[in-house]
C-alpha cells in the first residue's frame, strides 16, 4: 500500500520482490509454496498473504522473509483469490473447490488461525469485496455473477438461510449451495476454462423462503445475474477476471466465449435504489462500457485493473497492455454514463513483452504501472500523456 515493494506471484512456487522506484530485485522466496503461486494481497504495509495451487494460504512479514508467519489450511483445491476486510481484520479466500473461507487473523498463531466455510458455489472463478466491504461478488466459469448484499462476514450461511433476491435470465439451483455443501474442483487457470451452460429456474424452496421475508433486504441476501456481454447473447461465456472500482461505483469483468473465440472487457455500473418489492430489487448491474480484446493466449486468465482514482483501466492486450478510459479525456465514470453501452476509449498502448501479458497493476500512489507476461518478464512503466 505504501508503494515500497512490488510483489510478483510466479507459476513455479516463487514470489519475487522488487523495489518499484529503482526496479531492483530485492528478494526471491524460492519455495514460497509447493505449487504455483496465484495471488498476493497486502493486509497492511508489512504483512501480506499469498495463495497457491498447493491449497494453502501463507502469511508473510516484510521484516522477516526467511520464514512464513504461518500457513493456513482449509481449502481442498487450488486457492485463487485473497480479499481482506480492514474493519474486522478478517481474511477472505476463494478457490476452485468452490469455497469462500473466512480466516480470523485477530487470533493468528504459528499453527494458523480460526476459520470457517462462508459460502459455496460450483464453477467459482473469482471473488471480490467492494471497497466498503458491503458486498461480495463471485464470478463463475458458467457465466453467472453472484452478489451477496449487506454483507456480514461474521454470520454463518447455512442451507437455505440466505434469500435469493433476483435471478436474471436463467440459473440452476444446483449451482448455488450453502457453506455446508461440498463441490467439485473448478477449472485451472492454466488451460481452457470449463464452460457450463446450466438451465432451470430457482428452486421453489428458495423462492418461497425469500418471498416470506418482509421489510428491507436482510444481511447476506443473494442476487444471481447473467451479465450481458456483447456478441454473446445466444452463447454462454466464462467470467475469468473480476475487479471492483476503487470507489465502489462499478465492477470490471473480463469474459470469454464458451468457444474461446472472443474475449471482452466490460464495465457494469452498480444501480442502487429502493427495490420494486422488498425481496425483488431491480437488477444491480448495468452494462455501460465494453471493448473487444485480442483473444490471444487462449486458456490463460488475464487480470486487469482500475487505476487508483478509477478513471482508467489497464488491460492485458496481446504482448502488451492497453490503457482504457470511459471517454477520451479520462473522465470520471459518473460524469460520462451513457444511456446504452458504449465502447471504452483506448488512451495509450504499451508494448515491451515478447510473450502474452497475463497481469497488470497500477501503483497505488504514483503514476506507474507494472505488467507481467507468460515467460516471466516483469515490466514497469511511467506513461506520459
Amino acid at each position: 500500500p505504501c508503494r515500497s515493494v512490488l510483489t510478483v506471484a510466479c507459476e513455479q512456487t516463487e514470489v519475487l520482490l522488487f523495489d518499484p522506484i529503482s526496479s531492483k530485485h530485492i528478494k526471491t522466496l524460492s519455495e514460497a509454496h509447493e505449487d504455483c503461486v496465484n495471488n498476493i494481497r497486502f493486509l497492511d504495509n508489512r504483512l501480506f498473504a499469498t495463495c497457491s495451487d498447493d491449497t494453502t494460504i501463507a502469511l508473510w512479514d516484510l521484516r522477516k522473509l526467511n520464514t512464513k508467519v504461518c500457513t493456513l489450511h482449509g481449502h481442498t483445491s487450488w486457492v485463487k483469490n485473497i480479499e481482506y476486510d480492514t474493519n474486522t481484520r478478517l481474511l477472505v479466500t476463494s478457490g476452485f473447490d468452490g469455497n469462500v473461507i473466512i480466516w480470523d487473523t485477530n487470533r493468528c498463531t504459528e499453527d494458523g488461525c480460526p476459520h470457517k466455510k462462508f459460502f459455496h458455489t460450483r464453477f467459482l472463478m473469482r471473488m471480490r469485496l467492494t471497497p466498503d466491504c458491503s458486498k461480495m461478488l463471485i464470478s463463475t466459469s458458467s457465466g453467472y455473477l453472484l452478489i451477496l448484499h449487506d454483507l456480514d462476514l461474521n454470520k454463518s450461511l447455512e442451507v437455505g438461510s440466505y434469500p435469493i433476491l433476483r435471478a436474471r435470465r436463467t440459473t440452476s439451483s444446483s449451482d448455488i449451495t450453502s457453506s455446508g455443501s461440498s463441490g467439485s474442483s473448478g477449472p485451472r487457470a492454466v488451460g481452457s476454462p470449463c464452460h457450463q451452460n446450466d438451465s432451470g429456474p430457482l428452486s421453489e424452496k428458495h423462492m418461497s423462503r425469500s418471498s416470506q421475508r418482509e421489510g428491507g433486504s436482510p444481511r447476506n441476501s443473494l442476487e444471481v445475474l447473467t451479465p450481458e456481454v456483447p456478441g454473446e447473447r445466444d452463447r454462454g461465456n466464462c467470467i475469468t477476471s473480476l475487479q471492483l472500482h476503487p470507489k465502489g461505483w462499478a465492477t470490471l469483468l473480463r469474459c470469454s466465449s464458451n468457444t474461446d473465440d472472443q474475449e471482452w472487457t466490460c464495465v457494469y455500473e452498480f444501480q442502487e435504489g429502493a427495490p420494486v418489492r422488498p425481496v425483488s430489487p431491480r437488477c444491480s448491474l448495468r452494462l455501460t462500457h465494453c471493448i473487444e480484446e485480442a483473444n490471444v493466449g487462449r486458456g490463460y486468465i488475464k487480470e486487469l485493473c482500475f487505476s487508483p482514482d478509477g478513471r482508467m483501466i489497464s488491460s492485458p492486450h496481446g504482448f502488451g497492455i492497453r490503457l482504457l478510459g470511459f471517454d477520451a479525456h479520462c473522465s470520471e465514470l459518473v460524469d460520462c454514463l451513457p444511456k446504452e453501452a458504449s465502447p471504452l476509449k483506448e488512451i495509450r498502448s504499451l508494448y515491451s513483452h515478447n510473450d502474452v501479458v497475463l497481469t497488470t497493476k497500477f501503483s497505488p500512489t504514483h503514476c506507474q504501472i507494472a505488467s507481467g507476461c507468460l515467460s516471466g518478464r516483469v515490466s514497469l512503466y511511467q506513461p506520459k500523456f
